[in-house]
């Protein structure tokens, strides 16, 4: 009897014992805290914020708009340093990657790779010469101070990675993806896109010859006649924002719009002399103007502030009611319009300014006509109070006005000239941010007024904490490229 006890106390205290290692197991599982990371969950976050990129800085340099109640640093081209925060996302980006590999989702590490040339491609337009082969080891090879890679092997690299995006979504092409709140996981969505980001970068390079041994006309030519690109204003990269809390449109209740900003005369005055309807939509009428109640296509009801007049005299002109802002659909609406990052149009007028290069065959007129019809269409659907004023005759309408009509009687110069205006008038307030600076700075077209004496900078100087914490390898990039100088006034290998 004694024995059968002793066996009972001891099954009893092993079962104990077990349970309680169990317990301490399941108590130490925090579920809200999971200890591993689907890439899904990070491209959904990855996605977000490269889509909804905002800040007005990119508009003053662009002349679109003014300030009024101090000296904008980036409206007089005084701007000096700028940031490296882009590798903030980037390491999201290189987290997903790796994740993909672990979970053997291929999709993610395209996407991941789109992501890494997207904002390699503004850092890069932004400084010239930047860390880029061993940027982002920090955690698997503690390499806290990378070296710098010149402008063309970043731009050599990027381009491979999005070739490499699009093949492995070619090869997968019924994977399912998920966390994808951009094309909601139509993959043949995203080999447009990345195919037309392709396009954006060998056009951006256009006065060179060749990158990396890669002749530019001819790798142009290769993937728009044989990779699928967009077909029309339902390929868009773009993020649509909801009524909903963190899912609303950017600048909604922003508090800037409702202080010294103020439209640019520039952008005013160029939608006024070539009679662009889609002005209604961007800018309010000037408070005379509506005071005297004018109707809203009458071109002579919108006016702007000159970008290099005096802080005072620009001032005074909103001060005595001549002066308009942005449409308040920008700051009052919750859904306002999605923010493109690449879109439609934006493609049609790299492939109409291809055709006019002779990198390719086509007819560069139906391209230009194309994009220009597609940004009314944008306006249209999304500015609804002044859709009226955006159907599809009145673009047609617009084509044929002087300034905006387009043949092949035209110069080179000059269709050059109407492809970058229309390039430039739709990126207002949406996520392309410097994109159209540089693309001004690359063609010349519109043309950035700056007040005598200046000059347009080409570039930001690097980071103060690259100077402190990765000071042999930056000024080693400054030496390099800019003999020691590291100034805004400085060409990069792009523009060169």
């Amino acid at each position: 009897m004694k024995k059968y006890i002793i066996f009972a106390i001891t099954i009893v205290i092993s079962i104990s014992f077990n349970t309680s290692c169990m317990n301490l197991e399941t108590m130490n599982v925090d579920p809200n805290n999971p200890t591993t990371t689907e890439p899904s969950l990070l491209l959904t976050d990855i996605a977000y914020n490269a889509f909804s990129e905002t800040s007005t800085d990119p508009y003053y340099a662009t002349r679109m708009l003014v300030e009024t109640d101090g000296e904008n640093t980036y409206q007089w081209y005084k701007w000096d340093r700028g940031s490296f925060d882009y590798y903030d996302q980037l390491r999201d980006v290189t987290k997903m990657i790796e994740l993909s590999k672990t979970n053997s989702e291929p999709v993610y590490k395209a996407l991941g790779l789109f992501f890494r040339a997207h904002y390699f491609y503004k850092l890069t337009m932004n400084f010239g010469d930047i860390p880029y082969s061993d940027a982002l080891k920090g955690e698997s090879a503690s390499n806290f101070k990378p070296t710098y890679d010149t402008q063309e092997k970043v731009f050599t690299g990027i381009l491979n990675e999005l070739d490499s995006a699009n093949t492995i979504l070619k090869q997968n092409s019924s994977a399912i993806i998920s966390g994808d709140i951009v094309y909601n996981g139509n993959l043949t969505k995203w080999r447009k896109l990345i195919n037309a980001y392709r396009l954006r970068i060998l056009m951006t390079l256009s006065g060179k010859t060749s990158v990396g041994g890669t002749n530019i006309a001819s790798e142009f030519a290769s993937i728009v006649n044989s990779e699928p690109l967009m077909a029309s204003n339902d390929d868009n990269g773009q993020m649509v924002f909801l009524d909903q809390a963190d899912n609303r449109y950017p600048y909604y209740n922003s508090s800037s719009f409702g202080s010294g900003m103020y439209m640019d005369g520039t952008y005013i005055s160029l939608l006024t002399s070539l009679k662009d309807p889609r002005l209604f939509a961007k800018a309010t009428q000037t408070p005379n103007a509506a005071t005297a109640a004018k109707a809203i296509n009458d071109f002579t009801a919108y006016d702007g502030c000159d970008p290099i007049i005096s802080v005072s005299d620009a001032y005074a002109k909103a001060l005595a009611g001549n002066s308009s802002k942005p449409q308040t659909r920008y700051y009052k609406s919750a859904t306002n319009e999605p923010m493109i990052l690449l879109g439609y149009p934006e493609q049609q007028l790299i492939l109409a300014e291809a055709v006019v290069r002779g990198w390719i065959t086509g007819d560069d007129k139906s391209y230009y006509e194309t994009a220009v019809k597609a940004s009314f269409k944008f306006d249209e659907t999304y500015a609804t109070d002044f859709s009226s004023y955006l159907s599809v005759d009145a673009a047609t309408s617009y084509l044929s006005g002087d300034g905006v009509s387009y043949s092949s009687s035209l110069s080179t110069d000059q269709k050059l000239e109407r492809i970058g205006v229309q390039k430039y008038i739709p990126t207002f307030l949406q996520g392309n941010m410097w994109l159209a600076y540089y693309e001004c700075l690359r063609i010349g077209y519109p043309q950035l007024a700056h007040a005598s004496g200046t000059t347009l900078p080409y570039r930001f100087m690097y980071p103060s904490s690259e100077l402190t914490n990765n000071t042999t390898n930056v000024q080693a990039a400054i030496t390099s490229q800019f003999g020691g100088n590291d100034a805004i006034s400085q060409k990069t290998w792009w523009l060169k």
